[in-house]
């Protein structure tokens, strides 16, 4: 079984939990399986991943409620919990991430972006491999901001490795922030869709999002956050290892990579290429596989991306000729 704690504050233990904690024992009657234990200010989860975001999600409204009313009677209970029922089975039937800053939809378009989705939702680390174009860095944002809006999480943390694509940062102008601004610009792009330009400004100010290169992660333990790393494909081994040890309690960890675009030194071998192959047996880690079929940009994209495909197929052959004298059988 996992385990959740919530920690109350501004709150009366006695108004919210009730006369001898029958208001919490209500919410634990509603969900068997479970168990739901107050202790001082704090109230620790204990149950499958499924009912815990249930359990979560109630007592989060009635935080809500109470701060706005001031108390909380048995007929709250009652309705927070019919509305958190119907609302997993509105969530069922609608596959709607958020709604974007112009109103609109995010949604998964494809069957592979889907499966990513649902592997978030039953993992605590995912590993979403494809190339550019397939949306993976942009649903692990919107599956991110959905966690902050729901309190499911306290913090986003979003980094990238900040490794040149022939370019070396040393001579860019500016401080490191300004330097590194440029390789960061679509995680920026995704989180102006969806979250609006002062809300996003003070969530950054107040570090309740954070937007940092790899190695400012050394060091910390990430408790209660959304973590993304993205193009992980420019790590190296140490690197990945390094955060994917940062992950603490009440986490999740969404890693994208593109294996055909690793702009590390040559002979440098990747982390995320590594890791998949160390982690793909550890249960409670996913894995979702992107292909050009899940390209969502121009339809010339899919067309260039098997184009390249086909031709490094084609130079492996070319190799595997020169050095063995017998190639393998290839798609040209």
């Amino acid at each position: 079984m996992l385990e959740k704690v919530i920690t109350l504050e501004n709150v009366s233990l006695l108004d919210f939990f009730g006369a001898e904690n029958k208001n919490i024992n209500a919410i634990a009657a509603a969900f068997p399986q479970s168990k739901i234990i107050s202790r001082g200010n704090e109230i620790r989860i204990k149950g499958t991943p499924v009912e815990i975001q249930k359990i979560n999600d109630i007592i989060n409204a009635l935080i809500d409620h109470y701060n706005q009313f001031g108390a909380i009677t048995e007929e709250n209970i009652r309705s927070y919990i019919k509305q958190d029922e119907e609302r997993i089975e509105n969530e069922a039937k609608e596959d709607t991430i958020i709604y974007g800053t112009k109103g609109f939809a995010i949604k998964p378009k494809t069957a592979n972006q889907q499966k990513l989705v649902d592997t978030a939702r039953a993992n605590d680390l995912v590993f979403a491999l494809g190339p550019a174009g397939t949306g993976k860095t942009y649903i692990a944002v919107a599956l991110a901001v959905r966690a902050l809006k729901n309190k499911e999480v306290k913090k986003i943390i979003i980094t990238r490795p900040a490794v040149e694509a022939g370019e070396n940062l040393g001579f860019l102008p500016g401080d490191l922030k300004e330097k590194i601004d440029p390789y960061l610009r679509p995680i920026y792009d995704a989180l102006d869709d969806m979250i609006p330009a002062e809300k996003l400004k003070f969530y950054q100010e107040n570090r309740i999002i954070e937007i940092a290169p790899l190695a400012y992660m050394r060091g910390r333990t990430l408790h209660n956050a959304f973590i993304l790393l993205d193009e992980a494909q420019n790590t190296t081994p140490m690197q990945i290892k390094m955060f994917l040890t940062r992950m603490g309690p009440n986490s999740k960890v969404i890693v994208t990579g593109d294996v055909s675009q690793i702009d590390l030194p040559h002979k440098q071998k990747s982390g995320l290429i590594e890791a998949s192959h160390i982690l793909k047996n550890i249960k409670g880690i996913g894995f979702v596989t992107l292909d050009s079929a899940d390209v969502v940009r121009h339809k010339l994209v899919k067309q260039i991306i098997n184009a390249y495909e086909k031709h490094e197929e084609y130079l492996a052959a070319k190799e595997y000729k020169s050095e063995k004298g017998n190639p393998p059988t290839t798609k040209e």
